[in-house]
């Protein structure tokens, strides 16, 4: 991909697994949608106009903590998800929770990866909130930039050099 918005990232993506099932499950009682796409991910459309992007093999589970019939988190614990969550005024923001952090936004479009004892975060548009699991001051990060989540050191924001951002679009079809 030659450049995130030249590309037309439209959707988000969010990846569910069960059960250590290697395909996604129908999550219709959080009013989701999945369908494959020819790349190999499968995209989630929800009926709150969140769309999720998961890349092929991610393992992620679609939370609804306020029992509404929408979901408001997912929890990834390995691989890509590519998330767009429409802007909304006020409300509790959208969070995707990985084992080393939590990023949550209002409205955006960004990408979370997991992998071994690490979580990276990108923003492709708006700005998300990125802070450890387990307590500790957060960053926040605006378009093109991103921040990789170990258990210890500092969060340390950084604009992301165009083949980094590529290789991870790549694996989620972008």
């Amino acid at each position: 991909m030659r450049g995130i918005a030249g590309a037309g990232i439209f959707a988000l993506a969010w990846l569910f697994q069960l059960n250590g099932s290697a395909s996604a499950q129908p999550a219709v009682s959080v009013g989701c949608r999945a369908s494959a796409s020819a790349a190999g991910t499968q995209v989630w459309r929800c009926d709150n106009g969140i769309t999720i992007v998961a890349e092929n093999g991610a393992r992620f589970e679609l939370k609804d903590a306020n029992r509404d019939g929408h979901i408001d988190s997912v929890e990834l614990s390995s691989k890509a998800l590519l998330i767009e969550v429409p802007k909304k005024p006020g409300g509790n923001p959208f969070k995707v929770l990985t084992p080393q952090a939590i990023a949550a936004v209002r409205g955006t479009k960004w990408a979370v990866d997991v992998a071994e004892a690490k979580t990276a975060v990108f923003v492709a548009d708006g700005r998300v909130g990125v802070s450890r699991r387990a307590r500790g001051r957060g960053v926040v990060l605006g378009p093109g930039q991103g921040v990789d989540v170990e258990a210890t050191g500092p969060l340390t924001v950084k604009t992301w050099g165009q083949p980094r951002v590529d290789a991870l679009m790549a694996r989620l079809g972008q």
